[in-house]
């Protein structure tokens, strides 16, 4: 009997708003649960490799032959270095390599989707769901991808490799780009918030929550820092008022714009 009361009032009208919070914590749980699930398929090939960096810090390492790596927040890399040439694997994340010149042993950066090959340059490579984000900053490369013809990218250039093949080559500021990445930013220019909530994403612990369709009308052009990821979504709610962001926990933030519209910044 006393456990039975004890049950009623746990749900009695009278402690209502106890039980909505009880309820809110619940689900807030349920859904960080869920997130690390999706994300434990990576976590092997991540903890394996052989050069990783943790979420939210950068991390610079000089290879055997002199070249430099730096890997971004979350990235991870394996290094495999013959007498005929110089290899790296990327993983996760994002990498900016300044290759040692070795005319003798070509650095060849290999992604899900590319192989791209270089003697001595400077770049930056991104992997993503499904595509390759080169970035060209000094001299060029060759980007092959299998049963397609290589395509050389030139310094200013960048392009979204895919198995289809190398996408379009558009210009970039090499200048910008390298220093964004000194700076630990993101520069983003007329770009659609969910991609640039996509790369907050990568770079804080937890998870980021957010309804693609509800905020397509909303783009961004800013340089948000990407090492203080509140900071950054504290500026996008200070320049985008019809957005909404919830940081139930520290590792679990919702955003959505109840008042959906477009804006920029």
């Amino acid at each position: 009997v006393a456990a039975g009361r004890a049950a009623l009032a746990a749900i009695s009208p009278d402690r209502p708003r106890q039980r909505l919070r009880q309820l809110a914590a619940a689900s807030a749980v349920a859904m960080l649960v869920l997130g690390t699930a999706m994300v434990a398929s990576e976590r092997p090939a991540y903890l394996l490799a052989d050069l990783r960096s943790p979420t939210g810090q950068w991390q610079s390492h000089i290879l055997a032959d002199g070249s430099r790596i730096t890997l971004a927040g979350g990235s991870a890399v394996n290094v495999r270095f013959t007498a005929g040439e110089r290899h790296v694997e990327l993983v996760r994340g994002d990498i900016l390599v300044d290759v040692a010149k070795d005319a003798q042993r070509p650095f060849i950066v290999d992604s899900r989707q590319a192989a791209i090959r270089a003697l001595g340059t400077r770049f930056s490579v991104r992997r993503e769901d499904g595509a390759t984000i080169l970035n060209m900053l000094e001299s060029t490369v060759s980007a092959q991808v299998p049963q397609h013809p290589a395509v050389v990218v030139r310094a200013g250039q960048r392009t979204r490799i895919t198995r289809d093949g190398v996408g379009p080559l558009t210009p970039i500021d090499a200048v910008s780009v390298q220093q964004a990445w000194h700076a630990h930013q993101l520069v983003v220019d007329d770009q659609p918030l969910a991609e640039v909530l996509d790369e907050l994403a990568r770079h804080r612990p937890g998870q980021l929550h957010y309804n693609r369709a509800q905020i397509a009308g909303i783009r961004v052009a800013a340089v948000l820092p990407l090492d203080d990821t509140d900071k950054a979504l504290q500026l996008l709610i200070d320049n985008f008022p019809q957005l909404r962001i919830r940081m139930l926990t520290r590792y679990l933030v919702m955003v959505d714009a109840p008042s959906t519209g477009t804006a920029k910044k």
